[in-house]
């Protein structure tokens, strides 16, 4: 279970993937070379000695430490096939978009006389793909968590809240807390 907004956004696009990834440490670590264009790169990205990068290319070593495979599993996973993450972004962006699963304590302002209380709710709510693209473009641009959050409960204030605009006219701002988890799907 995702707890973060950008967790989730990565994991809606490792679905769109279309061959699975390396799984031995050797095609791993030849592969982040490939990538990173050398060895030594390789080593800064993963915290480890250009040597032990070099043992592992020769399949001298074969068994990484826990931390070490996690960290490499990692980075690959990131690279691999970016084409096809980027097209799906492209299609959540423009005409599909994203959905959300989440789960936390959902509160809104709004004028004085509502229940605008934060209460628990598990919602799966369909972002039209405006949403999609601001949430893909700053997750990009390396926004923080927060500001993640913000992105997603303005979708779900729109769409879930308000209905496109047929309900909840004066409903202001829509707060996301304590996320339990969140889930995208493409």
């Amino acid at each position: 279970m995702t707890k973060s907004v950008g967790e989730g956004l990565n994991n809606a696009l490792e679905q769109a993937v279309t061959r699975p990834a390396p799984k031995s440490p050797g095609v791993q670590m030849r592969y982040l070379v490939k990538q990173l264009k050398g060895t030594k790169a390789a080593a800064q990205a993963l915290g480890i000695s250009q040597r032990t990068v070099e043992r592992y290319i020769k399949n001298q070593l074969k068994k990484p430490r826990p931390d070490l495979a996690a960290r490499l599993s990692s980075e690959v996973k990131k690279r691999w096939q970016p084409r096809v993450k980027a097209q799906a972004k492209k299609t959540a962006g423009t005409s599909s978009g994203l959905v959300i699963d989440v789960q936390g304590r959902l509160g809104y302002s709004a004028p004085v006389g509502t229940t605008d209380e934060a209460r628990e709710r598990h919602l799966t709510v369909a972002l039209p793909p405006r949403f999609a693209e601001r949430l893909f473009t700053a997750q990009e641009q390396g926004a923080s968590e927060s500001q993640l959050q913000q992105i997603a409960a303005e979708g779900l204030k729109e769409t879930y809240f308000q209905n496109h605009g047929t309900r909840a006219g004066s409903l202001e701002e829509v707060h996301l807390f304590d996320v339990q988890h969140i889930e995208f799907g493409l």
